[in-house]
């Protein structure tokens, strides 16, 4: 099969999901990492045939992104700060906006200069992406990161293996704020808990309804800051005086999520916008 013939046949179906332009950047997307070919391939060298050996593979890859599995599903993988994350079914996909949380965080550490190795908690870790890229980051940190899910602490777990002082994933219910915790104080405290509220559902696509984990999206539209008081009293518990908390939050719930913060007692609460001008996180001081 040529190339084209099966970028331009698997644009087709996918635009029955998503705006032609990325239905198209999936099929590229999909063909660049199974095939090692560059996205342009199939205009300068038109009669580019797809291996034989690689068609039923990239078939079976394209139907499941015609049933709406996201591309980072099938593929196993994501781009995050610069690094490839293994992702799945059961485990959220990281989001391009929570880099900066990861930005954010890292130059919050180098800002203190602290005369030893900083300590850093991640709440709601998940794939560990956010505790992976500070600690791949700032080398000498001691990171932890937390999660309920056995299947995303798994996941956390498993990326880069060769790391030879990786995080430490250890499993707990967030929401289970005077648990036993024998680590601490961080110097740095983040967090990207649930915040989708059940009413929002409507608004979000069938790529992320129907495959990724619920457990890791949502929460009751009664009590939708659930997991800010609880991080709040973490915080509390776990912040070291100077130290900093970043959290990612809700658009819509960006003055009441600051107020969870401000009534827990900490210092200089800011909201933040994220590089689309949407309220996306909240930065406080213990």
């Amino acid at each position: 099969m040529l190339l084209a013939d099966f970028i331009r046949n698997g644009t087709a179906c996918l635009e029955a999901l998503y705006p032609s332009p990325e239905a198209r950047g999936l099929v590229l997307m999909l063909c660049e990492e199974r095939l090692g070919m560059r996205s342009y391939t199939h205009i300068i060298e038109p009669r580019t045939e797809i291996p034989a050996d690689h068609e039923a593979e990239l078939q079976q890859d394209l139907q499941r992104l015609c049933l709406g599995e996201p591309v980072q599903y099938v593929l196993g993988v994501t781009e995050f700060c610069g690094h490839r994350f293994a992702v799945g079914p059961g485990v959220l996909i990281p989001r391009p906006e929570t880099e900066l949380l990861v930005a954010e965080g890292v130059r919050s550490l180098r800002e203190m200069a602290l005369p030893q190795a900083p300590q850093v908690l991640d709440l709601c870790t998940g794939s560990g992406c956010i505790a992976w890229s500070v600690a791949l980051e700032i080398r000498d940190a001691r990171v932890f990161g937390v999660d309920i899910s056995d299947t995303a602490l798994g996941y956390a777990r498993g990326q880069f293996p060769s790391v030879p002082e990786p995080p430490r994933f250890l499993q707990a219910d967030v929401l289970d704020t005077e648990q036993d915790f024998p680590f601490g104080p961080f110097d740095l405290i983040l967090g990207n808990p649930p915040y989708v509220r059940e009413s929002e559902r409507a608004q979000m696509r069938r790529n992320v309804l129907g495959y990724e984990p619920a457990l890791a999206l949502f929460v009751p539209d009664g009590d939708p800051l659930r997991f800010y008081r609880a991080i709040a009293r973490w915080a509390q518990r776990f912040l070291r005086p100077g130290g900093v908390g970043l959290v990612e939050i809700n658009e819509s719930l960006g003055p009441e999520t600051a107020g969870v913060f401000e009534a827990a007692g900490f210092k200089n609460v800011r909201i933040q916008r994220d590089f689309f001008e949407k309220y996306r996180f909240i930065r406080f001081f213990a």
